[in-house]
């Protein structure tokens, strides 16, 4: 049989196979199941998990598998040994021994407890450092691949611009060109040269196709209002360079609608633009709940057999584990193919899509896993090197009046919710057999003998729900905390008053941040602000430390602050990271990939926004009080000789000289923006082009060299065609969209 002829294409396979079954085989192969529901050992400290000793329960799941078996399994991190026994158990219950796809979650590691915790990708975005999230990228696959799982459901590469909504730390935040270039980065790193058959390699799944960052109110899922423009300039380069570049085979789609128009069932998004504009081979998938959602909230679909039929038309190919039970997916799709409701060339393209891919990853040949391979690459020494290093490359200073890197103090009042437990972020694999320090551990450690350290938590972050409680005979509804009942205040103010600096460590949790976790406040959650502003009064030098996901209203700490260091979630080793940069051993070069605003209630306040004649509200200026690309050394550059020579209609080779003019060695993100002068629809007044990190000595003078093309110069013009139009077109080059150091117009005119 053809299929089973290793020199054939993966293409030429699929097909075969694909003419010998029959449609209920098909339709399996779309379909996905749960590996948790299907064991008999569960992991102990994580629900989406399996015990290394756990067994498939084999009777319930060989009733679910019928004589077709199935094309995926998710929610079973666990061990090659286990995943193995599925394999085995999955390929017997299929006529042609079809090997299932073993999928999970790995946005910032995979989410097997035990696996390593890199930071998460917004503080990877704050890196500007392509290189580390490349390599971040190979990590992550090599680890996920070694226990067994073939494809992740990521990267994220949402353009969050839209601060208030929960998941903006899964994405690489709000700029087009940044968020193209890291989703470059990190899928080629996951999926290197796109030999999948390799054992450190996996399936990339970029998600959420195609507006998800820009939820009305911030509340995940709910529909984004953005016209056709925006939509093309903004979102979509994200997605077509993941898949015309980087090589990305699939997608999920989004929950949401766009302008009215449901993704999941729009056969404009998922086929016209996905297939026949960046001609995509592999398939789309159902995010979790998603085609349920036509029915419940967008109603665009009667019932749900309506909704599976419109969202198979339309082209999505194969579904997430969602409230729809195997035999109800299945069944239904069956039904429609046969009365009509759905084309069988329709089930076949989608089937066709998945085996492709199972031939490409080599299963027919290789469909185990290695039994003990695993063991010597999940938390590796190297793993663990650089997940500390991209740790330090994310932090990223946004105030210092001089007290940092810190120097001549004895006594440290270290204070605040996270200054005794390290944050790490949603969507992360769970600390098993292994303890992360927290900044407390790693100070203590750091300075060793000699010093005086306080800890005291003060408050705690809410966790998001609210408790009842009874007293004096009254019923009272209280926030929930995640820290135990005895923090407080005075321990933290008398540490302060003792103290010879306050580090004061706190922000997000995972109840504050995260999926779901969407806020209409973006001040430091519970009682931090106020504790901020009381460790304030002691008069003693105050820094801010913020584990944070997102933007945050920072109106009143930066008013009493000395210091203000963001290290977002990052990971194990986040908590190093802190400390090594408030000691001066990492001098931070981090620089915000999302703006933040004057205050809760002046957003949005991406720095790309379209410009406006008036930009002043009664409370004061819209501008963000810290602009997207920002961030502080601890040592100076200089910027000079600025030169822009025409290579080609629109071709530049721009360079600029950096020369660090301090006493310590730092790294400088340069970024270079352009500005289209005047232009026959409105454009914003700079748009990212480029940008390069660059280590210099004390001293150093570097020069950086940028290529502008076609891309960098482009609009949309009023009849929705991409062109270069005649004119004016300021290079900026600096140190933030907000720290412009030298500029020079350039004149273009088309041939």
């Amino acid at each position: 049989m053809r299929y089973l002829d290793a020199s054939l294409s993966p293409e030429e396979r699929a097909e075969d196979l694909l003419s010998r079954m029959t449609l209920e085989e098909k339709v399996a192969q779309l379909d996905i199941f749960r590996g948790v529901e299907f064991t008999t050992k569960p992991h102990p400290i994580h629900n989406c998990s399996l015990d290394e000793n756990a067994e498939p329960d084999y009777e319930k799941l060989e009733k679910m598998l019928g004589n077709t078996g199935i094309g995926f399994m998710h929610d079973a991190y666990t061990t090659p040994t286990v995943f193995n026994k599925y394999q085995n158990l999955i390929m017997s219950k299929s006529r042609f021994g079809i090997p299932c796809i073993f999928t999970g979650e790995a946005l910032h590691g995979i989410s097997w407890p035990g696996a390593m915790i890199f930071p998460v990708p917004l503080c990877l975005a704050a890196s500007f450092n392509r290189d580390i999230v490349n390599r971040t990228g190979k990590a992550i696959a090599a680890e996920t691949r070694s226990i067994g799982i073939h494809e992740i459901l990521a990267p994220n590469l949402d353009v969050a611009r839209e601060p208030r909504w929960g998941r903006v730390e899964e994405t690489f935040g709000e700029d087009t060109y940044l968020c193209s270039e890291m989703g470059y980065q990190i899928i080629t790193g996951e999926q290197q040269n796109g030999d999948f058959t390799r054992d450190d390699v996996v399936l990339t799944e970029p998600k959420h196709y195609c507006v998800h960052g820009i939820a009305e109110n911030g509340i995940n899922c709910a529909n984004a209002r953005a016209g056709k423009r925006e939509i093309e300039q903004c979102y979509l380069p994200v997605f077509e360079k993941a898949i015309t570049k980087a090589g990305a085979n699939n997608v999920m789609a989004c929950y949401n609608a766009i302008d009215g128009e449901a993704v999941i069932s729009s056969r404009y998004y998922l086929y016209d633009i996905l297939r026949g504009r960046y001609g995509m081979k592999g398939y789309v998938r159902a995010d979790w709940g998603a085609i349920e959602r036509l029915v419940e909230a967008h109603r665009t679909a009667a019932n749900h057999v309506d909704a599976l039929r419109d969202v198979i038309n339309a082209g999505m190919d194969v579904q997430g584990c969602c409230t729809y039970t195997n035999e109800f997916r299945q069944n239904t799709i069956v039904n429609h193919v046969k009365n009509g409701g759905i084309p069988q060339e329709r089930v076949d393209e989608a089937a066709y899509s998945v085996l492709r891919l199972k031939f490409m990853l080599g299963l027919f040949e290789n469909p185990y896993a290695d039994e003990e391979k695993y063991k010597s690459v999940i938390r590796c020494d190297e793993h663990k090197a650089l997940a500390y290093e991209s740790a330090k490359q994310g932090m990223t200073l946004i105030e210092n009046n001089g007290i940092l890197p810190l120097k001549n103090v004895k006594k440290i009042a270290l204070v605040g919710p996270s200054s005794a437990r390290q944050r790490v972020g949603g969507y992360s694999s769970i600390p098993y057999g292994y303890e992360i320090k927290s900044v407390y551990d790693e100070l203590k450690e750091a300075l060793g003998e000699g010093y005086e350290i306080t800890q005291a938590s003060g408050c705690g972050i809410p966790k998001g729900v609210q408790a009842i409680t009874e007293e004096d005979g009254q019923f009272h509804l209280v926030e929930v905390y995640d820290e135990d009942e005895n923090a407080n205040f005075e321990d933290a103010i008398t540490a302060a008053e003792n103290s010879d600096v306050i580090i004061f460590v706190g922000g997000d949790n995972t109840s504050t941040s995260g999926e779901g976790h969407d806020r209409s406040d973006l001040r430091l959650a519970g009682r931090q602000r106020e504790l901020i502003l009381e460790l304030a009064k002691t008069g003693k030098p105050l820094i801010i430390v913020l584990e944070n996901g997102r933007s945050v209203d920072l109106s009143e700490e930066c008013k009493v602050a000395d210091a203000i260091l963001l290290s977002w979630f990052g990971g194990e080793f986040g908590a190093k990271a802190i400390v090594d940069t408030l000691l001066g051993k990492n001098n931070p070069a981090g620089r915000l990939p999302v703006s933040f605003p004057a205050d809760s209630f002046r957003i949005p306040c991406y720095y790309s926004r379209l410009p406006n004649f008036f930009d002043n509200m009664f409370e004061g200026d819209r501008a963000a009080r810290y602009p997207f690309g920002f961030g502080l050394s601890y040592t100076k550059f200089e910027y000079s000789d600025l030169t822009v020579e025409k290579t080609g209609e629109t071709d530049f080779t721009v360079k600029v000289n950096v020369k660090n003019i301090g006493d310590v060695d730092g790294d400088e993100v340069v970024q270079l923006y352009v500005n289209d002068v005047v232009s026959s629809v409105v454009t914003p007044l700079k748009l990212l082009q480029g940008f390069e990190r660059i280590p210099l000595k004390a001293g150093e003078t570097k020069t950086i060299v940028f290529k502008l093309d076609f891309d960098s110069f482009k609009l949309l013009n009023k009849d929705y065609e991409w062109v270069v139009e005649d004119g004016n077109f300021e290079i900026m080059v600096g140190a933030a969209s907000n720290d412009i150091r030298l500029k020079e117009t350039i004149n273009i005119k088309m041939n």
